[in-house]
Parts: C-alpha cells; sequence; structure tokens
C-alpha cells in the first residue's frame, strides 16, 4: 500500500506541477484524463500532498503499532508525534488557503 501511494502522489505531484507550472496539457475531454487536474492549482496540490502524506504515515503508524512489543514506548511515542504534527501540518495548509481565497460571489 505504502509503494502504490507513493507512486500516485509521484505522479500527482509531476503531472499536476507541470500543469501548474510549466504549461497546460490540453487533455480536455481525453478519456485518460485524471479528474483531479481540471480544477488544480498549487493550493490543491499542497493539500493533496499534505494528505497523501498523512496517509502514507498513517499507514507507517498502524504498521508499528501492530508490532509494538519490537519497539521501546520511547520509538512508539516519537513515530505518533511525528504523525500529529504531520495532521496539524495539514490542518494549517488548508486552513490559510480556505482563508486567502475570496469568498464566493465576491471578486477582486
Amino acid at each position: 500500500i505504502d509503494v502504490v501511494m507513493i507512486s500516485n502522489l509521484l505522479i500527482m505531484v509531476i503531472i499536476g506541477g507541470y500543469e501548474t507550472f510549466v504549461s497546460r496539457m490540453h487533455l480536455e475531454n481525453h478519456p485518460d484524463q485524471p479528474e483531479w487536474l481540471s480544477h488544480v492549482n498549487a493550493s490543491v496540490l499542497k493539500v493533496k500532498l499534505a494528505t497523501a502524506i498523512i496517509g502514507i504515515s498513517s499507514i507507517h503508524l498502524l504498521k508499528t503499532f501492530i508490532n509494538a512489543a519490537n519497539y521501546t514506548e520511547q520509538v512508539l511515542m516519537w513515530q505518533t508525534i511525528i504523525h500529529v504534527v504531520f495532521l496539524l501540518s495539514a490542518m494549517a495548509i488548508a486552513m490559510t488557503d480556505k482563508l486567502m481565497q475570496p469568498p464566493a460571489g465576491r471578486s477582486h
């Protein structure tokens, strides 16, 4: 599962980054166009990246908890703290993006 999630993350970052920062790919109405590509921008890409990192961290933390007898209490604590930091960071990124967007119906 980790490998698939990391592969999807890489594809999303490569294609989304190219589409956002380099050039449009002109895949409109193409059957292979990813659904998320039509509304991708730097903010969406950041949130998707953070969400994918949280998913990977969750799987790793679950694996650690399943084999908790093989780890020290300090290792379990630090992995949990790191995971919580990822969660808080993703929430901060999402909140910042939400605050930076103008309210619906009003344009500047």
